[in-house]
């Protein structure tokens, strides 16, 4: 099984063979428009953005993580950055969907409220591996939001556009919240527990002053904290997300320099040295390195 990483909402729209996005941090996919065939079920995705899906009439199989995504009776289903899933269709057959797909890029939701409290929404996690099912009341009041958010997005862009859409995203996964508590009550947390305390050991670190005085997390560090070989975090982590305990590191360090640049008024060096870095030049050279971008033509964008 090949993986293949989308870094990119254009990219997602290209591969589809769809027009290009009107804007290049979020998009509404009309299902109709997409065909799934076999050509790719020995093909694992990997998104660099968030999808909010409503598929249906889904005839096909989807693996997120280690595990099959159960769609026998559900129809909405969330994947957040940095995992992988993959979808098996029959052989020969292609499935043919209805629905819609919004994909949003977290750089979209920086500067907001949203770009911290997306991560207690617990459905964007492999521990939940359901998909919603919605009676038709509430599928109607998840394709309400998703209407206002079309009609936002089709509209002339303003200063206001990405505030109102921001808030109809976050009206959208408090109802998720409550049909998802609604249906899944007495659901069974999975195997993949040893991610969640990766994501809270490196959280608490980078949010610690440890950044100062001792550096980026090693993979030791982590290794012994979670109480696992080295190499057995490694090999967990390909498994569930297709990249190695050092690229997660980085991606932890990049989101917490986003984070920075956008909301501080400290200069490059300054959270340079915050972020561990005894020079401001190795920052600058892994920031270009992930986002194809310095850090100051990073921070251009919320000025």
């Amino acid at each position: 099984m090949q993986i293949h990483r989308i870094k990119s909402i254009s990219e997602y729209h290209r591969l589809r063979g769809l027009p290009k996005p009107q804007h290049p941090l979020i998009s509404l996919i009309d299902f109709e428009s997409i065909q799934y065939s076999s050509e790719s079920n020995h093909t694992s995705w990997i998104l660099d953005f968030y999808s909010i899906a409503l598929k249906k009439n889904f005839d096909a199989k989807v693996k997120y993580g280690q595990q099959e995504y159960d769609f026998d009776e559900g129809v909405l289903f969330f994947i957040s950055p940095n995992q992988v899933f993959s979808i098996e269709v029959k052989e020969n057959e292609v499935s043919k969907l209805s629905g819609w797909m919004l994909l949003i890029h977290p750089d979209f939701f920086w500067k907001t409220t949203l770009a911290q409290n997306i991560r207690k929404y617990d459905f964007f996690d492999y521990s939940v591996n359901e998909a919603l099912f919605l009676s038709d009341k509430e599928e109607a009041t998840l394709n309400t939001i998703i209407q206002n958010i079309q009609n936002e997005y089709h509209s002339n862009i303003d200063q206001f556009s990405q505030s109102i859409i921001i808030s109809q995203i976050e009206t959208l996964l408090n109802y998720a919240d409550r049909f998802y508590q609604r249906q899944f009550i007495t659901r069974k947390i999975s195997n993949h527990q040893i991610l969640d305390r990766l994501e809270k050991l490196l959280v608490d670190y980078f949010n610690s002053d440890d950044m100062v005085s001792k550096g980026l997390p090693t993979v030791q560090y982590l290794a012994d904290n979670l109480h696992v070989s080295q190499s057995y975090l490694s090999g967990l982590l390909k498994a569930l997300t297709g990249q190695s305990t050092q690229q997660h590191i980085h991606n932890k360090l990049i989101e917490k320099a986003k984070e920075k640049l956008s909301t501080t008024v400290l200069s490059v060096a300054e959270i340079a040295y915050e972020l561990g870095f005894e020079h401001s030049q190795s920052f600058n050279k892994l920031f270009k390195q992930k986002t194809n971008q310095t850090p100051l033509e990073f921070r251009k964008f919320f000025n």
